[in-house]
């Protein structure tokens, strides 16, 4: 037997609430496996099984919020299933009038999907998102695959008249059952008019008590100031430690990226337009290595001593549509070739922009890179994430006059920048580090 506990999905997680889950009694699975769906204060996690053999009991039901490392489900490490494990799918004895002659077979789930009261099979935690995205019934959407699996193109094939269905983020439909809110009557303010969170909160706050009656111009209030965010809060109190605890240092410098470019549109004249490099990857693969050759920056403190990692773990952090972020990690990111690294983040940015995180992209980065460029910013001073020791800023890639061999040019140009950790390394360590990655553009094909 193996207990599946309540992950930890970041340094400043203490409790997660269970959403979903993806399996049920007696279903196999193996490590890696999405079994359930976590809430943090943060983000939606699809949390992976980190053993293998059958589901026994689940612990835990949705929509329970436990402390990190309750046990949430049994896992029987034996290699097959109970015999009698598709008797008990949900068909309640009086049942069988209404369904006369559905087979056992057609109510069985395929591993990984999960089944609705009605017997309307999921294949994957995506294509439940993408019905709530698209305002799509899965109850009235016929399953073209295995089992009668629902398929991504079942949904994006489906109808999408609806009576009347109320496009809503799943938080925001999750806030308003909570607390009673009609979304039929909201305004959404989201893409496309979509009912975000926010715009529940805001239909639960109500308008002023006096706004009628009073004639005095309504200033803010900290006794009427609403609450902050989960994930606003989250924020504020691991950077409130950050700052309390670890003493910043902090260094700039500029890389001429000239070669860089040079080499990147070189190789992209015979790339397919999908598949082709971007600066922002050159950089993040050049910090992956500098952090692999300055490995006092590669690491976290704990316990009064700096614990280097083996393993280069970048993380890369993500601003959120509803506002907050997030920083996942990618994974081996010195050795992952740059096409892999590529295809790897832009998974990355959108599987965390539609809460559709893993909790293995979610442990914790070893060294965390801001990338405000896009943004128009040219050079960003980061807070570090403990129990990270650095956190790397770049900024936007602006043409700027350089002199080359005496005379005055003008090339393609980034602001690097370094928030270290005083207690792991000093201010040479972090000029190794900045140098580093310079070097390392200047030779893009080593990258």
């Amino acid at each position: 037997m193996a207990d599946f506990t309540m992950p930890s999905l970041g340094a400043d997680m203490d409790e997660g609430t269970l959403v979903e889950w993806l399996v049920g009694p007696g279903d196999t699975v193996t490590k890696g496996d999405v079994v359930a769906v976590v809430e943090t204060a943060k983000s939606t996690i699809e949390v992976e099984c980190f053993d293998s053999g059958t589901v026994g009991a689940l612990l835990v039901g949705p929509g329970t919020t436990v402390p990190v490392g309750a046990r949430l489900a049994v896992i029987d490490a034996g290699t097959e299933p109970p015999a009698a494990v598709p008797a008990p799918a949900p068909a309640p004895a009086p049942a069988p009038a209404k369904q006369p002659t559905a087979p056992a077979s057609e109510l069985q789930a395929a591993p990984g999907s999960t089944t609705t009261a009605a017997g309307d099979t999921v294949s994957t935690p995506l294509v439940r998102h993408l019905a709530e995205q698209k305002g799509i019934d899965l109850s009235s959407v016929h399953g073209s695959g295995k089992g009668g699996r629902i398929t991504r193109s079942d949904v994006e094939h489906a109808p999408t008249e609806g009576p009347h269905r109320v496009k809503a983020s799943p938080l925001a439909r999750r806030l308003a059952q909570s607390s009673g809110v009609d979304l039929g009557v909201l305004r959404g303010t989201g893409q496309g008019g979509t009912i975000r969170a926010d715009d529940v909160r805001a239909a639960t706050a109500g308008p002023p008590a006096h706004a009628v009656q009073s004639h005095e111009p309504a200033h803010p209030s900290s006794a009427t100031a609403e609450p902050a965010d989960p994930a606003r809060a989250a924020i504020a109190a691991l950077m409130s430690r950050a700052n309390r605890e670890i003493p910043h240092y902090y260094l700039s410098t500029k890389i001429d990226l000239a070669v860089a470019m040079a080499w990147m549109r070189d190789r992209n004249a015979s790339r397919p337009v999908a598949e082709r490099l971007v600066p922002t990857a050159l950089l993040l693969k050049s910090v992956a290595l500098a952090a692999r050759q300055v490995p006092e920056l590669n690491g976290y403190w704990k316990d009064g001593a700096f614990v280097p990692s083996h393993t280069v773990r970048l993380g890369v952090a993500v601003s959120l549509r509803g506002g907050g972020l997030v920083a996942p990690a990618l994974t081996d990111a010195d050795t992952m070739p740059l096409p892999e690294l590529m295809a790897t983040l832009k998974g990355l940015v959108s599987r965390a922009r539609g809460a559709r995180l893993r909790a293995s992209e979610t442990a914790d980065p070893t060294l965390t890179v801001t990338n405000l460029g896009d943004q128009g910013v040219e050079a960003v001073f980061g807070v570090i994430y403990p129990p990270q020791v650095a956190l790397v800023g770049l900024g936007r890639v602006i043409e700027q006059p350089v002199a080359v061999n005496g005379m005055l040019t003008v090339h393609p140009t980034v602001t690097a920048t370094l928030s270290a950790d005083h207690r792991a390394s000093d201010g040479a360590t972090g000029a190794r580090f900045l140098t580093s990655i310079d070097r390392l553009l200047q030779r893009p094909e080593e990258l």
